[in-house]
């Protein structure tokens, strides 16, 4: 029997995000923008420790045990650091009895991307993808769908979870994923928030770490 989690004030919200070369936290109280609280760092060479110690500057202990969601960006990125954040939040989100959910890196910059390009305008789906260093791409895809109860309520999903392609279809359209550390922590706090009812406590039992290759190419 799983055990109830206990009422937190002001619904504060965690959230852990990397890229090819930094990692972030970033907290917000009761889904108030103007309360969000970030924290960027390029990695260096003893990842694993910095990050419990960098956590440990970011956010009090007491804070820390009133949060009241977790999310995670999964990759693809830096496969040690998509390894190591996932593994962090899963071990936070047992500790203090609070959901975790994910998203992809990809799923994280779409409305970024969107937007720049009027995709909302024209509805269209697209895709996000990342070269890769000896060939072939990563690519997931996006569409742009509308709320059935509120038609107003435009939102983008994820309908193909990134994955290896050999060559880019020049039928459809393609973006090559640019990650903007401070803007990436503010989308994730945003769909944390908004995904805040539709998590459970056993959520980070499914939560893996994306890397659609091995951690060599």
């Amino acid at each position: 029997m799983t055990n109830k989690p206990r009422q937190r004030e002001n619904y504060p919200t965690l959230v852990i995000h990397s890229t090819d070369n930094s990692f972030g936290f970033g907290y917000r109280k009761n889904n108030k923008i103007e309360s969000d609280k970030l924290f960027i760092k390029n990695f260096n060479n003893d990842l694993c420790n910095n990050l419990i110690n960098d956590l440990d500057k970011f956010i009090s202990k007491e804070d820390l045990q009133k949060v009241n969601k977790i999310s995670v960006s999964i990759g693809p990125a830096n496969f040690n650091a998509s390894r190591l954040i996932v593994v962090l939040a899963r071990t936070i989100s047992q500790q203090i009895n609070c959901p975790l959910d994910s998203f992809s890196s990809f799923e994280i910059i779409a409305k970024r991307i969107a937007l720049k390009n009027n995709i909302f305008t024209n509805k269209k789906s697209f895709w996000i993808y990342k070269k890769l260093k000896r060939k072939g791409f990563i690519a997931g895809k996006y569409e742009i769908r509308q709320d059935k109860k509120n038609p107003n309520d435009i939102f983008i999903q994820e309908t193909v979870l990134p994955k290896v392609i050999e060559e880019i279809n020049n039928k459809e359209l393609f973006f090559e994923a640019i990650y903007e550390d401070k803007e990436d922590l503010k989308e994730l706090l945003d769909l944390s928030n908004k995904s805040l009812s539709k998590t459970n406590l056993d959520s980070w039992q499914k939560v893996l770490p994306l890397y659609p290759i091995s951690p060599i190419n």
